[in-house]
C-alpha cells in the first residue's frame, strides 16, 4: 500500500468522527508551529531586529517611528542565573500583574506566594541597590511604514518609569500626555528613540502624527491579532521559541483572536 493510497477511497476523512478526533493531531503538533515571531531588542542601545530568535536586522538608526497596537499590563520578572540578552534563557519565575506569580510558573520555581513578600523585591537582591525581580511591561507594535507586521516589544524599568523631561517622556509619562490628550495610542505614530545620555538603554516616547482613516482601520485590525496576542502575552524566552508557550495561553490566543489576513 502506498502512502497516498491509504487516504484515498477512505469515506471516514471527511466524516464528523474524524474531524472529532483532530485534537489529537493538534497535540503532537504542538510546538511546530508556523508562526513566526518577531521582537524589537534594545542591546547597546540599538534597535536589533529578532526573527525566530535569530538577530536579523540592526538599525543604523536612534529612533523608530512606531504604533502601538496593543499593550500589556506591567509585569515583573527574574532570573536566577546571570542573564545574557545575546543567549535568551527562561526566566525563573515571574508575574503577569507584579502581585503573585503567574500561573504559568512551575510551583517548585516560585520564589514566594507574593510579590510584596518575595526577597527577590527587595532592594540589594540584584546588583548593588537594584531589586533581583524587575519590572517590565510588553508591547504589540508595528512599524509605521509596514502596519501589516507585528512586534513585541519588552520594556525594561527604565523606560516605563519616570517623569518628562524636556519632552522626553518614559512610556507612563506618555501614557498620560496621550490620555490628556483624549487620544489612543493606537491613533498615531509614535516616535521611539534612545536616552543618549544613559548609561543602559532607555527609551523615550513621543507622538509624531495622527494615523489617517485607512491606517487606523488597520491598527484596529492588528490589535486583536494572533500576532500582537502572542506579542503581549508570551515572555521573551518564549517569543524566541527558547521556551514553549503555556498551553493556556496558546489555546487563549488562538481562541480570542481572528486568523491574521494572508531584556530584562
Amino acid at each position: 500500500m502506498s502512502d497516498m493510497s491509504l487516504f484515498k477511497g477512505n469515506s471516514m476523512v471527511s466524516s464528523d468522527l474524524f474531524k472529532s478526533l483532530q485534537e489529537v493531531d493538534d497535540n503532537l503538533l504542538s510546538g511546530s508551529s508556523d508562526y513566526t515571531s518577531r521582537r524589537i531588542s534594545f542591546k547597546g542601545s540599538k534597535f536589533r531586529e529578532i526573527v525566530n530568535g535569530d538577530q536579523v536586522n540592526v538599525s543604523k538608526e536612534d529612533s523608530m517611528n512606531i504604533v502601538i497596537v496593543n499593550a500589556a499590563p506591567l509585569s515583573r520578572v527574574y532570573y536566577g542565573g546571570e542573564y545574557d540578552p545575546s543567549n535568551v534563557t527562561p526566566p525563573t519565575c515571574w508575574s503577569d500583574d507584579t502581585k503573585t506569580p503567574a500561573e504559568s510558573v512551575p510551583v517548585d520555581k516560585r520564589m514566594s506566594p507574593t510579590c510584596a513578600q518575595c526577597p527577590m523585591n527587595i532592594k540589594g537582591s540584584g546588583q548593588g541597590e537594584t531589586r533581583a525581580c524587575k519590572f517590565s511591561q510588553r508591547l504589540a507594535i508595528a512599524p509605521e511604514l509596514d502596519l501589516g507586521t507585528v512586534y513585541q516589544v519588552s520594556l525594561p524599568a527604565t523606560s516605563i518609569f519616570g517623569d518628562s523631561k524636556d519632552g522626553n517622556m518614559p512610556m507612563q509619562a506618555y501614557a498620560k500626555f496621550l490620555r490628556a490628550h483624549n487620544t489612543p495610542a493606537i491613533a498615531v505614530v509614535t516616535k521611539m528613540y534612545f536616552d543618549e545620555n544613559s548609561d543602559v538603554p532607555k527609551l523615550y516616547f513621543k507622538p509624531e502624527r495622527p494615523l489617517d482613516e485607512a491606517e487606523l482601520a488597520k491598527a484596529v485590525e492588528l490589535k486583536d491579532s494572533e500576532e500582537a496576542t502572542k506579542a503581549v502575552t508570551f515572555t521573551v524566552s518564549q517569543t524566541d521559541k527558547v521556551s514553549p508557550a503555556p498551553e493556556a495561553v496558546k489555546k487563549q490566543a488562538v481562541k480570542e483572536a481572528p486568523a491574521p489576513e494572508e531584556e530584562k
